[in-house]
């Protein structure tokens, strides 16, 4: 570990934000997304999740000296799922309010940190989500594959209310996402991402969706693996529409609730 930031002030206590960066062998693209992440004033957990050589010295000399920077290290590979929760409890217990979730590989914009920040202190309790929004960069199949997980969230939600499960970027309120870790541990790897949003959904978690910029690098570095990852979210599907019907009636109220509470308005 390197560097312990801590909220700046008790007054700033209820709205205390960190960014938690999960990297696995993503040496090239570290420094850009730190540097920029601690540009829109946001103390960084980076959490390598058992990189090569390589990528553990550029961590070392990118933390090296920089307070606004901590490096948590797993002692191997667990996932990406594993690295997240890793980096959410460690803020959690440094007494940060809330999470800003990106990937580490330069894929998301963040010069949309403002805009997440923004959403999130004037709904402290929601969960920020990412909506992408792709260019021609985007592998087709990968688009249309998305598609198939927004239905079966749509279908384990009873709602449209998360428009994109997959995006990476996002930001989480740490009380409710720390309390539903405590409950259940949550996927290690690529199944995270659509676990925690319908968990927190069911939770009773609002959602607000922002438009936001990704791109596909030419030259980037996917760890996604097309059969071991799909076999897992084929079953992550599973276990969530199963946990929906259980919850069905109290989704099924909150919605009447909400278009009650919009009909009275």
């Amino acid at each position: 570990m390197a560097g312990r930031p801590g909220p700046r002030d008790a007054a700033a206590r209820s709205f205390a934000p960190c960014a938690v960066v999960p990297i696995y062998n993503h040496g090239r693209t570290i420094a850009a997304t730190a540097n920029a992440l601690a540009a829109h004033g946001l103390p960084v957990l980076i959490v390598d999740d058992g990189s090569n050589g390589e990528t553990r010295d550029i961590l070392d000399a990118l933390v090296t000296g920089r307070d606004e920077l901590r490096l948590i290290r797993l002692p191997g590979n667990a996932g990406k799922g594993a690295a997240l929760t890793a980096g959410f409890l460690a803020a959690h217990a440094a007494g940060y309010s809330h999470v800003l979730q990106i990937d580490a590989d330069g894929q998301h914009d963040t010069a949309d940190v403002p805009r997440f920040l923004d959403e999130a202190r004037t709904m402290p309790g929601a969960m920020i989500c990412g909506r992408p929004i792709y260019d021609d960069s985007v592998p087709r199949a990968r688009l249309y594959g998305r598609y198939l997980t927004h239905a079966c969230v749509w279908v384990e939600t009873l709602s449209l209310d998360i428009q994109d499960s997959m995006c990476g970027y996002r930001l989480y309120p740490l009380a409710d996402t720390c309390a539903e870790i405590a409950r259940k541990p949550l996927p290690a790897r690529m199944d995270f991402d659509t676990e925690i949003a319908v968990r927190l959904y069911w939770r009773g978690v609002p959602v607000r969706n922002v438009p936001t910029r990704v791109i596909y690098p030419e030259d980037g570095l996917s760890h996604f693996r097309m059969w071991h990852d799909n076999v897992r979210i084929s079953a992550m599907h599973t276990r969530l529409l199963l946990g929906m019907l259980p919850r069905m009636p109290r989704l099924l109220l909150r919605k009447f609730n909400r278009r009650n509470a919009r009909c009275a308005a």
